[in-house]
């Protein structure tokens, strides 16, 4: 005997087109994205005139002479400094903020104060204020107390800057950790730090993990109050990045190495940490 499939309904058809035109629709999204990081990391890997021909030449020889002209070997100015500062600032910053965000957070989510969604409104009304307009008063401020050209004061500043927006985004996750779990802690004598530590901290993890990533992106890419604020000994790479655009010309080659390998550090946190991130930002999407 021989069996035949029994055809589709109508209903089951039209829902595997419609999966099918999404997951077209998510990989065009998906290259449409990763085409200009391709195209800085092929430039990077051109000469300077092959770089600089119009239309590019696809099919050029490949050569590393722009990131060894980016590391110096040219006689230029060392990247490593800046280098250092912006992995500095970033990644004291975002501890800092992970420190101060997670008993706010456990504040305005499992042990809820007045008002809480007053004290909400006001961290996110914070963000709303243009970054410009604080420029100023925080130069003057930082001049008067002799702080200009130091890496502490970006550190300082990236933690304030980004604080409200952990706060926001880890209330969220931590009203999904069960309270009957932490009543459980508090029962077997355990105190606030400990409750936060071995408890919050272990459930909400994804959550705490996404939060950090997205601290460490903002302050890593940050380059306004780095590029008024230092100079030389507090430099980071961004502002380092500005460099390589001279009164010479555009070196294209040069640039685009130099925004490939300042680029590398948040693409491999990133990728690293990429299950953290969707599980994070999905937490409490499905219930």
């Amino acid at each position: 005997m021989t069996s035949t499939a029994l055809p589709l309904p109508p209903a089951a058809r039209r829902a595997r087109r419609r999966s099918a035109a999404l997951g077209l629709l998510a990989w065009l999204t998906g290259v449409a994205f990763f085409l200009p990081v391709a195209w800085m990391v092929l430039t990077s890997l051109h000469s300077e005139a092959d770089a600089a021909t119009n239309p590019p030449s696809l099919g050029a020889s490949l050569t590393l002479d722009g990131y060894r002209e980016f590391f110096g070997a040219g006689g230029g100015a060392t990247p490593w400094p800046p280098l250092i500062n912006s992995t500095t600032a970033s990644v004291v910053s975002t501890v800092f903020v992970l420190v101060l965000a997670l008993p706010a957070a456990y504040a305005l989510s499992i042990r809820r104060v007045r008002k809480w969604t007053d004290v909400l409104f006001f961290f996110l009304s914070t963000k709303m204020l243009p970054v410009v307009a604080g420029l100023l008063p925080v130069y003057l401020f930082a001049k008067n107390t002799g702080m200009l050209d130091n890496i502490w004061l970006l550190v300082i500043l990236y933690t304030s800057m980004n604080l409200p927006i952990a706060v926001w985004m880890m209330q969220s996750f931590l009203a999904d950790v069960p309270v009957s779990v932490i009543e459980a802690a508090h029962i077997d004598g355990a105190r606030l730090p400990t409750v936060l530590a071995r408890v919050v901290a272990p459930i909400a993890g994804p959550g705490i993990a996404a939060t950090a990533l997205i601290c460490f992106i903002f302050s890593w890419n940050e380059m306004l109050f780095a590029r008024v604020l230092t100079s030389v000994t507090a430099q980071t790479a961004p502002v380092f990045l500005t460099s390589v655009v001279t009164s010479e010309g555009l070196f294209l080659a040069k640039l685009c190495a130099a925004s490939t390998i300042i680029s590398l550090p948040v693409l491999a946190a990133g990728f690293a940490a990429q299950d953290k991130l969707v599980q994070g930002l999905s937490l409490g999407a499905v219930k």
